[in-house]
């Protein structure tokens, strides 16, 4: 699915589920010691794809650990981004002279609960997503807001290091794209992005290419 909403020279890897037998490295053991199989499961396939993107760049089996919030941090001369929800996991890398960012966040195509479209969606973005479900649901646009949100922080927080609430972006959609326009003072006012819907998935990215 990745393919469809990254640009030439990003490398990617996409698993429609776990990997049976993957297992964290040993120097990422610590971040998931306490954590549940399932989510073991997760962390380690989706850092499984992000070591068979990263191959081509002579990185394929470095450990991939959090920073301070929780971002990856990637090899040197290396930007990425990664994903998981149920039935997927993702992984996306390029050169930091080609991109100097990117996000990507992948989400079932599933309504959100209205308390989370309420706490995720500005007004005018509510009233939008409720049109959109009503004259065209062809894709849980509650949903693809959501990660339409998700993959602008994932993009953002690279280059200024800072938060980014969901009420401080606002996106409009397009057919296969979308836009987020960042409402606080950013050293980028407009985010561009793509989304790809297909077998019940919602993919997004952003890619801020240099």
């Amino acid at each position: 699915m990745l393919e469809a909403v990254l640009p030439p020279g990003i490398r990617w890897h996409e698993s429609f589920g776990d990997v049976p037998g993957v297992l964290p490295l040993p120097e990422e053991e610590f971040v998931v010691a306490r954590a549940v199989p399932r989510r073991r499961a997760e962390f380690a396939t989706a850092r499984w794809c992000a070591r068979q993107a990263l191959t081509p760049f002579g990185y394929g089996d470095v450990p991939i650990l959090p920073g301070p919030k929780r971002e990856p941090l990637w090899p040197k001369g290396i930007v990425g981004s990664m994903t998981h929800c149920d039935g997927y996991r993702a992984a996306a890398v390029a050169s930091d002279d080609v991109v100097i960012s990117m996000g990507i966040d992948a989400e079932p195509d599933q309504p959100v609960p209205d308390r989370v479209l309420n706490s995720v969606a500005l007004p005018g973005e509510q009233a939008v997503i409720y049109g959109l479900l009503r004259d065209r649901p062809v894709v849980a646009w509650d949903r693809l807001l959501f990660s339409a949100k998700e993959s602008v922080y994932k993009a953002w927080f690279p280059i200024t290091g800072r938060w980014l609430g969901f009420e401080e972006a606002h996106v409009t959609f397009g057919d296969g794209v979308f836009s987020a326009r960042i409402l606080i003072d950013s050293p980028l006012p407009v985010f561009e992005g793509r989304w790809a819907a297909e077998g019940g998935l919602i993919v997004t990215s952003v890619v801020v290419q240099a």
